[in-house]
Order: structure tokens, then sequence, then C-alpha cells
């Protein structure tokens, strides 16, 4: 076990080689950012680091305040491993800073032999052993954007320099015009995926919003997600088109690098989701986001803003984090249907009339 430390002594550390170990999801890396301008402003001559899964890498490349990425291939072999292993050590880290807290974090931590390793109280799987202090008050029970604001804060970072960065390149941008170039600026960007079953509200129902939203206010319909929604996004499209044939619609599922699906995300009047890495990435470029919660809690999942709508189903087990419906027969997956489309409807409505309000007061 890694000796420990005094929460008192890290406001007066000066680190020069820093490393920050998130190697995923995607709206956890999202949430996560802010640190980073935090960090380079408490540590203006530090090298900072990120080990990230690799498939996440495109979204810190180009950040203006992170010197290197330390890809991780979380099913790649054990020589692959070995070297991100070797690869981190070579870094002489003297601040590793471990805001994922499994196993694989603890070993990579572990590894560094960094002589100041920090986690947080989330940590499981042993992951903490391998740090000499974890930062209180950074339980479960507080949001996960708080408590990457909490990391910081403890290390002397000033909360007005948590913000949030996404190197998007004019190449990035140029691509979203062209791609989008029939499109009105009026547009609802839907995001329909998510990893787990129980989180994905039906992909009929995000048609059935797009629908009304063509209907009364004459917006173009977006749809994006990652390859492997890309089936899930062709049901969004269909039921779509059988709703409203001549509808304007782009479907960008499987086309984006991460920094393009911000830009397009950045361009929404609205983004609809589900709690999903795209609903962070959307609120992150400053678009409201209206999103179905399902199996997941709003206050402790959702981004912070008063912006956003985030809708929840009421059945028992809401916000259960199950990954698995542990129920059968009638009432297996009843989170998705008891959330039903007019509740979503009426804070879609909300959002989109008071976007269209003040852009047209602009």
């Amino acid at each position: 076990m890694a000796k420990r430390i005094s929460l008192a002594d890290l406001p007066q550390i000066d680190a020069q080689r820093i490393g920050i170990i998130k190697p995923s999801a995607l709206g956890d890396v999202v949430q996560t950012l802010p640190i980073l301008p935090a960090l380079r402003q408490r540590f203006p001559k530090a090298t900072i680091s990120w080990v990230i899964a690799h498939g996440l890498r495109n979204l810190l490349e180009g950040h203006p305040d992170l010197d290197s990425v330390i890809s991780f291939h979380r099913r790649g072999r054990w020589r692959a491993q070995l070297g991100m292993l070797k690869q981190i050590r070579r870094q002489n880290f003297d601040l590793m800073i471990d805001l994922q807290g499994l196993i694989r974090t603890g070993i990579m931590s572990w590894a560094s032999r960094a002589p100041l390793r920090v986690g947080m109280e989330t940590a499981r799987e042993g992951a903490d052993r391998a740090c000499h202090l974890t930062i209180p008050g950074t339980t479960r029970d507080v949001p996960a954007h708080t408590r990457y604001q909490i990391v910081a804060q403890a290390f002397g970072c000033a909360p007005e320099d948590l913000t949030t960065k996404v190197a998007i390149t004019a190449d990035d941008r140029a691509w979203v015009d062209t791609e989008l170039a029939t499109m009105s600026a009026a547009r609802i960007v839907i995001a329909p995926g998510a990893k787990w079953v129980t989180k994905r509200w039906p992909p009929e129902r995000f048609a059935h919003l797009a629908a009304n939203a063509v209907r009364q206010w004459g917006v173009n319909v977006v749809i994006v997600g990652s390859p492997d929604e890309v089936e899930l996004a062709e049901q969004v499209e269909t039921s779509l088109k059988r709703f409203l044939p001549e509808t304007r619609t782009v479907n960008l599922a499987g086309r984006t690098s991460l920094r393009q699906l911000a830009a397009v995300l950045e361009s929404a009047t609205v983004a609809l989701t589900n709690d999903s890495g795209p609903m962070h990435l959307a609120a992150a470029m400053g678009t409201p986001v209206v999103a179905a919660f399902t199996c997941t809690d709003p206050v402790q999942s959702g981004p912070p803003g008063t912006e956003h709508a985030l809708v929840q189903t009421r059945v028992s087990c809401a916000g259960s984090y199950r990954k698995q419906c542990p129920h059968s027969g009638s009432d297996h997956l009843a989170c998705l249907n008891e959330l039903e489309t007019p509740r979503v409807w009426q804070a879609l409505q909300m959002v989109v009339e008071r976007e269209l309000t003040q852009s047209e007061a602009a």
C-alpha cells in the first residue's frame, strides 16, 4: 500500500510532470475535461499527459492544455499492455491522478512509480491501494462533474479555471458545414444510442418527437451515433420518414470523429438524447439538452446547468444503474415504456421555444 499524505499538502506541491488516468467512457471523459485548464493554470510549467482509451483519443488530440496522450487498448494483448505500462513509466511522472479507480488504472498508477499518486473515493477493485491519497468528498453520491471539480480544487485550482475545451479544428467545422449544407441553422440533433440497453429509449419515440418538432417549428433533423449505433440511427430515420416522408434528415451515425461530433452538436439548436456520452458532449459545447433518463439519475449523472431538460422515468427501480433489466414478463424494461413520449415532448417544446425566441431576439 502506498504511503498516505495529507490533503493539506496538495495546494503546496510543485509538480513538473503530471499524468491523468481517465480511459473511458466518453461522457465521463467529457465531464473530466474541465480539470485540464485548471491544472494548466495551477502548474503552468508542467508537462501534462492523459491515459485514454484509444477510441477516444481523437477527443483530446490538439487540446491546448495537454502535452501528450497515451493510448490504452482495453482488449489489447498482454505485450501491448506491458508496452503501455512501460511508456507510462518512462514519463517519470511526479504526480499521477487516477480519475477512473479500477484495478487496471490502479496498476497504471502504481506502474508510474510517481512519488505522489492521488485518486478518488469512488475507487474500487483495490485501486485506492496504489494511491497516497484519495480526495475526500468524491464518493458516488456526489454528481460526477462535481467530483472532478473537488479534485481540481484540492490541488488549489481556481473554480473559474474549470472550463471545458475541445480542440475542434477548422477542418472539423468545414466538414460539418459541407455535410449539413442543405440545412437551416434551426436543427435538432438526435443521439438515440447508449452503451447500456437499459438506457436506450425506443428509437421510434425519438422519431415521433422529431416529427412533432418538424411539424411545429420546421426544424431540420440530424441523427448521430457511434459505428456500433448505425442500425439504431437507421431505425430512427426510417420511423421518421414513415411519419413525414418529405422530412429533411441527415444521418451521420458512424461517420464522424469525436471532434466532428462535437462540432455537429455545437451547431444544434437542441440535442435530444439518452443519458450518454453525446449528451455530455452537447452540454459541454454549450448546446441545451433534452434527455431521457431511464435506469440512471439525472441529478447524479446529468450535465450541470439549468438550460437542460432531463426527464426521468417514474418506475420503482428508476435510477438503479442496472446494465441489464432485473425484471421479466410485462415488467421487463418497464422504465422505457413508462417514460411516455408526451412527457419528453413537453420538455422539448419548452427548450426549443426558448432557444428559438432567444435566437430571434439576437
